[in-house]
């Protein structure tokens, strides 16, 4: 198991991450994180060494300055939502900074009442994983869904680019995340992991849409190259600048096969502003969420 941190970031580069929100983690329940944790490890050749547990997660992230996270859940079959949304709400009841999402699946019986019941309980915003739960963005059967996320203005992060092993998937990619967008032009929704592999096509969203925000989630690691053949240095110091409103922290954490510390190495070596840095690190995450006003991030800042 990876120590908490044995990072060599100089004071400085401490100074540009902290306090960070981390936009992009998992907490399930002990069997799903293991059975999850087989399953990339089947696809890929990653190697897992991460805690699962809350606590032992909550430890990695506190000792490098991160001071809220946010889980992201996934229904993998339909029936499972609702009971894990509300695993995860009473985890976050029992958590000083953990920020929860919902989740619900295409073939919910009821997805509207999944995700309404989800967000009067406590949810901040709601994951969809489109090519796990083998859904188009703006599936019509996610419509209820997508309805009810827009009545309580809450975000929708999507896995909906074709990184790491799902280019073939037509559930993903930008020309059907580009259906959702003139679907629901309202939305506020984020893709994970910068869009990759068509990041130009994810950016030129974020650009267009004020509604579109990209996580930094394992393509900005100094990792991704070895797993997932991704170069971050396509993606200049220029567009982040650009884009730092748009663009938030993430790490996927505990799903890397990589410490914690190379998730943010990359980011922090680069000669970023730092108002840059602290859009990309704590404000955007900020109001993506809706915490502007937020007691759980007040002496953050």
């Amino acid at each position: 198991m990876f120590p908490p941190d044995q990072s060599t970031d100089s004071d400085d580069r401490e100074t540009a991450f902290r306090p960070a929100i981390d936009a992009h983690t998992h907490l399930f329940p002990d069997r799903l994180a293991a059975a999850i944790q087989r399953t990339l490890s089947a696809e890929t050749d990653w190697e897992f060494s991460t805690p699962t547990a809350r606590d032992e997660i909550e430890d990695v992230l506190r000792s490098v300055g991160v001071e809220a996270y946010v889980a992201l859940p996934y229904a993998h079959e339909p029936g499972l939502a609702s009971d894990l949304n509300d695993w995860l709400l009473e985890r976050a009841d029992d958590s000083a900074f953990l920020v929860p999402f919902a989740t619900v699946h295409p073939d919910d019986e009821d997805p509207a009442a999944v995700v309404r019941d989800a967000f009067e309980a406590g949810a901040r915003g709601l994951k969809i994983h489109c090519p796990v739960q083998e859904c188009r963005p703006a599936d019509s059967r996610l419509e209820p869904a997508l309805e009810v996320a827009t009545e309580y203005d809450r975000p929708i992060t999507y896995h909906g680019g074709t990184a790491p092993m799902y280019e073939g998937s037509p559930y993903v990619g930008a020309d059907v995340f580009e259906e959702l967008l003139e679907s629901y032009p309202g939305l506020r929704v984020c893709c994970a992991h910068m869009g990759t592999y068509e990041t130009d096509r994810f950016l030129a969203f974020a650009r267009e849409y004020d509604g579109v925000y990209l996580d930094t989630t394992f393509a900005m690691s100094t990792s991704a190259p070895e797993t997932m053949g991704f170069d971050p240095s396509s993606i200049s110091d220029a567009t982040l600048v650009e884009l730092s409103e748009s663009i938030m922290y993430g790490s996927d954490f505990p799903n890397i096969p990589y410490p914690y510390r190379n998730e943010r190495a990359g980011l922090l070596e680069r000669d970023l502003p730092q108002e840059t840095a602290r859009d990309i690190f704590y404000r955007t995450a900020r109001e993506y969420l809706g915490l502007e006003d937020d007691a759980i991030l007040d002496s953050a800042n």
